[in-house]
C-alpha cells in the first residue's frame, strides 16, 4: 500500500475529540469558535500568550525563552513529577506544542497526539502511514522534531515529503500536498514555522536526489497550497553559479536546510541554514578554491518571495560540519570584548543598537554575530576547541580555514576537531532577554579523518571519521557557555560527562538544562549553579517546552536515544521514548480533567441496540457473510497473529487482562455493525499495544482476514487494501 492516504487517516475519537478540546481549550488570544477553540492567528504566534507554547522554540527568534516566571529560583527545588506518558518507538526529538491547555506532539514517524496538558490524558492521535519501504531511501527518516499551529489546524511535515493539515480539534486530516517523492532523496526531520500565514520548511537531501531535493518550501497553511520554492544549491542563472568551479549540475548535492528556520516580523525576512556537500572533501568536487553556495551558509530569504536577499558562508566545509542550527535574533548594542572575542569588525559602532543573528549555527561551535538586515560580519569567537576555522577578516567576514585540516590528498590522515557529530548538532541554545546571555550548548570532540577516493564507493560523504573526545576536556563530553550577546564575554561554564542536549530559559532565572546521560536540570540563569536535578532513566533528546494551565506552571521534556552514545559507553541508561512533566506542589498531581468519554474510532456504536445496527449496516454494498477475503489471507493473518498478537490476545484467545477478546459474542459485540474498514484501521493503528503502524499493511490486512475467519465468517474471494471498498463492506 505504499502511497495510500487510507490508514492516513487514522483518528482515534474524532467525535469526542471536539468536546474533550471544547472543554479543554479556554477562550484567551483570538476569539473561540463554536466549539470553544481559539484559532492561532499570526499576531498571536509572532508575541504568544505566556501560558503558550507557540513554535518549536515559542518564538520566531528561536530564543527557547518563556516568561513565565512562577517556577523561580528560590521555588524549583521542590519541582516534581506530575505526569508521564509513553511516546511511540523510533527517533524522538519532539517539541511540545501548547494552546489553551491542550498539547500537542510529534511523535516519532508522524504519530500526532493531542494530550490535556495538566492531566497527560489523550485526546486524539493521527498515525500516518508512510510507505513500507521508505526505509529504503531514507535513512533514520522517523524523526520528527515539530509541529506548527495556524487557525485550527496542526501542520506537520511527513517523511512521506508531504506537509499535511490536521484538525486542531479532532485529528482529522485536512489536507495534504504532496511536495516532491519520498523517494526523490529528501529526507524530512524537521517540522514547519508560521510566518505571514505560510508554512517555511527545510530539508536535507540525501545525494541521489541531485539538486531538486535541496530546497526551502514555502505553503499558505491554509490551504496547503505552494508558494514558492528556493533551492540552496546555486544553478542558472544564480549569481553564485560560478562559486561551483563548473562542476555539472547533477553532481551538486546534498545542501540540506534540515533544521528551523527564524523569522524577523518587521524585515519580512526568514533566516536559514545549510549543511555540507557530497561528498564533503572538495578534492572528490572542483578543487578547495571554490566556495560551493550555498553550502554551510546562513540565508536570508523575503517571506514573500522565497527570494535570497543576502547569504553569509561561514565555512568551506570539507568534514560534514553542518550550519543549519537555529539563528538567534536579538536587538542589541555591540561591544565585543577584544580579550575573549578573535574576530571583530572594525567599523562597528559601540553605542548603535544593532538587530543582530547571533549564535552557534554549526557544528565548529563558533558563534557568529551579523547585521540581520544587511549581513554585515560584526564578530565571531570560539567556544569549545576547534582548528577548523583559521582567520576570519574582521572588515569582509571572509572565513579562512586552517590549513592543516584541508585535505589535499586521498587518505591522508587530519585531525579536526570537532568531529562530524559535533560540537554543537541539532540540540538547541536559549537566550534570555532578562540577563542578555546566550545560552549554548555544545560537545567536547574531535575526530581522525581522511578524504576517500570516489572510486572506491566511499559512502555519502566520501571521507573516514574516527571520533575521541577533544584534548583539555578531560572526560567531559557535554559543556554549556554562557556567552553576552553584546560583549562577546563568558559568564560561565557548565561541563558534564554526558553530551549536552537541549535548553530552555524562563522569566524565573532559571535554564533548564539536558543531557545524554538522562540528567534534566533546572540552573540559575545567571551563575550556573545546578539548583534542581532529576534524572529520567534515558537521553533527554526531546526541547523542553513550559506552559501555564490554570494559573499554574508546567514544565515538559522527553526523552529517546541520542546516536552518539559512543563517546560515553560506560553510562548506563535506557533507551526510551517517554514524555515526562513537571510542575510545583501546588498544582496537584493524579488530576483526571474533565470528564471525557472513552477513546474510540470514529463512529464506533457504544451498544449492539438492533434498531443501531440497522441504521448502520443498511448502506453498505456488501457483508463480510459474503465472503469477503481468501482463505490464503487467513493463514497469513493466523501467523501474524501468533508472533506478534498471542503474547496478550491468548494463543487460545483468551486474553490477558485488559486486552479485548477477539473471538466470539464479546468481539461481535463490539464490532457488529460497522465497517472492515474500521476494524482494519483500528488494528493497525493500535496493535501491536504500543507499537501500531509497526506491521506491514498486508500483514493488518491479514489480520482482519483472520479475525473474520475466527468469528465464523466464510473465505471466499480475497480482501483488497482499498479504502472504499472495506468501507463499504458491513460486519453483520
Amino acid at each position: 500500500m505504499a502511497g495510500s492516504r487510507f490508514a492516513a487517516r487514522v483518528m482515534l475519537g474524532a467525535a469526542i475529540g471536539a468536546l474533550a478540546l471544547a472543554q479543554a481549550h479556554g477562550q484567551s488570544g483570538s476569539q473561540a469558535d463554536d466549539s470553544g477553540f481559539a484559532p492561532v492567528t499570526d499576531a498571536e504566534i509572532q508575541n504568544p500568550d505566556p501560558a503558550d507554547w507557540l513554535s518549536w522554540r515559542r518564538t520566531l527568534d528561536s530564543w527557547g525563552y518563556s516568561p513565565l516566571d512562577q517556577i523561580n529560583r528560590d521555588n524549583v527545588g521542590a519541582l516534581r513529577m506530575v505526569w508521564v506518558r509513553p511516546l511511540p518507538s523510533g527517533h524522538q526529538e519532539g517539541t511540545p506544542l501548547v494552546h489553551d491547555g491542550v498539547m500537542y506532539f510529534p511523535g516519532p514517524a508522524d504519530v500526532i497526539e493531542a494530550i490535556d496538558a495538566k492531566s497527560g490524558q489523550l485526546l486524539w492521535q493521527y498515525r500516518r502511514q508512510l510507505p513500507e519501504d521508505i526505509g529504503d531511501y531514507l535513512p533514520v527518516y522517523d524523526t520528527n522534531r515539530n509541529l506548527a499551529i495556524y487557525g485550527n489546524r496542526i501542520i506537520g511535515q511527513g517523511a512521506d515529503n508531504y506537509l499535511y493539515a490536521l484538525d486542531a480539534r479532532t485529528g482529522e486530516l485536512v489536507w495534504e500536498t504532496q511536495i516532491d517523492e519520498y523517494d526523490s532523496g529528501a529526507k524530512i526531520s524537521s517540522g514547519p514555522i508560521i510566518a505571514e500565514g505560510l508554512a517555511i520548511t527545510g530539508r536535507s537531501c540525501e545525494p541521489e536526489g541531485g539538486p531538486d531535493a535541496c530546497v526551502i518550501v514555502a505553503h499558505d497553511a491554509t490551504t496547503g497550497e505552494e508558494v514558492w520554492r528556493t533551492s540552496t544549491i546555486a544553478r542558472g542563472d544564480d549569481p553564485n553559479d560560478a562559486s561551483w568551479g563548473g562542476l555539472p549540475l547533477d553532481d551538486r548535492r546534498q545542501v540540506g536546510s534540515w533544521m528551523i528556520a527564524s523569522y524577523d516580523p518587521e524585515l519580512k525576512l526568514i533566516y536559514m541554514g545549510t549543511s555540507v556537500t557530497a561528498p564533503a572533501p572538495k578534492i572528490s568536487l572542483a578543487g578547495n578554491e571554490h566556495d560551493y553556495l550555498y553550502h554551510n551558509s546562513t540565508l536570508a530569504l523575503d517571506v514573500e518571495t522565497g527570494e535570497i536577499r543576502w547569504h553569509y558562508q561561514h565555512l568551506v566545509d570539507q568534514w560534514d560540519l553542518d550550519h543549519p542550527f537555529p539563528r538567534l535574533l536579538v536587538d542589541a548594542q555591540q561591544a565585543p570584548d577584544p580579550s575573549q572575542v578573535s574576530w571583530i569588525n572594525p567599523d562597528i559602532d559601540p553605542a548603535k543598537t544593532y538587530r543582530v543573528l547571533t549564535g552557534v549555527p554549526g557544528k565548529t561551535g563558533v558563534i557568529y554575530t551579523l547585521d540581520r538586515e544587511t549581513g554585515e560580519f560584526l564578530w565571531a569567537r570560539e567556544t569549545i576547541h576547534q582548528n577548523v576555522v583559521g582567520s576570519i577578516d574582521g572588515t569582509t567576514g571572509r572565513v579562512t580555514l586552517n590549513p592543516e585540516t584541508v585535505p589535499t590528498a586521498y587518505g591522508e590522515m587530519h585531525t579536526v576537531c570537532p568531529s562530524p557529530a559535533g560540537g554543537t548538532n541539532y540540540p538547541s541554545p536559549a537566550y534570555s532577554p532578562k540577563t542578555g546571555l546566550m545560552y549554548l550548548t555544545s560537545n567536547n570532540t574531535c575526530s581522525e579523518m581522511s578524504a576517500l577516493d570516489p572510486a572506491e564507493n566511499p559512502g555519502v560523504y566520501g571521507m573516514s571519521s574516527r571520533q575521541h573526545i577533544a584534548p583539555g576536556a578531560g572526560d567531559n563530553v557535554g559543556v554549556i557557555h554562557a556567552v553576552s550577546a553584546s560583549t562577546g564575554t563568558t559568564a560561565w561554564e557548565f561541563l558534564t560527562r554526558p553530551g549536552m542536549q537541549s535548553l530552555m530559559a524562563t522569566g524565573g532565572g532559571l535554564l533548564f538544562a539536558a543531557d545524554a546521560g538522562g540528567w534534566f536540570r533546572a540552573m540559575d540563569d545567571r551563575t550556573g549553579d545546578v539548583l534542581w536535578a532529576m534524572n529520567l532513566g534515558s537521553s533527554v533528546t526531546g526541547y523542553p517546552a513550559t506552559y501555564s494551565v490554570d494559573g499554574q506552571q508546567y514544565v515538559a521534556v522527553s526523552t529517546g536515544i541520542w546516536l552518539n552514545d559512543t563517546f560515553t559507553p560506560e553510562l548506563t541508561h535506557g533507551r526510551q521514548n517517554t514524555l515526562f512533566v513537571f510542575a510545583l506542589p501546588e498544582a496537584g498531581i493524579g488530576h483526571a480533567g474533565p470528564y471525557r468519554a472513552p477513546v474510540n474510532t470514529a463512529g464506533r456504536l457504544s451498544t449492539a441496540d438492533p434498531a443501531q445496527v440497522a441504521s448502520r449496516t443498511e448502506g453498505f454494498a456488501r457483508v463480510a457473510a459474503d465472503g469477503i477475503y481468501s482463505a490464503q489471507q487467513a493463514a497469513a493473518g493466523k501467523a501474524v497473529y501468533q508472533r506478534a498478537c498471542a503474547a496478550c490476545h491468548g494463543v487460545d484467545f483468551q486474553p490477558a487482562p485488559g486486552s479485548p477478546t477477539l473471538k466470539g459474542g464479546a468481539f461481535m459485540a463490539n464490532w457488529r455493525g460497522r465497517s472492515v474498514a474500521e476494524l482494519f484501521t483500528y488494528t493497525s493503528s493500535s496493535m501491536p499495544v504500543g507499537m501500531g503502524g509497526s506491521l506491514p499493511d498486508s500483514d493488518y490486512l491479514a489480520l482482519t482476514a483472520y479475525m473474520l475467519e475466527i468469528n465464523d465468517f466464510p473465505a471466499g474471494e480475497a480482501l483488497e487494501a482499498d479504502e472504499a471498498l472495506l468501507a463499504a463492506i458491513g460486519i453483520q
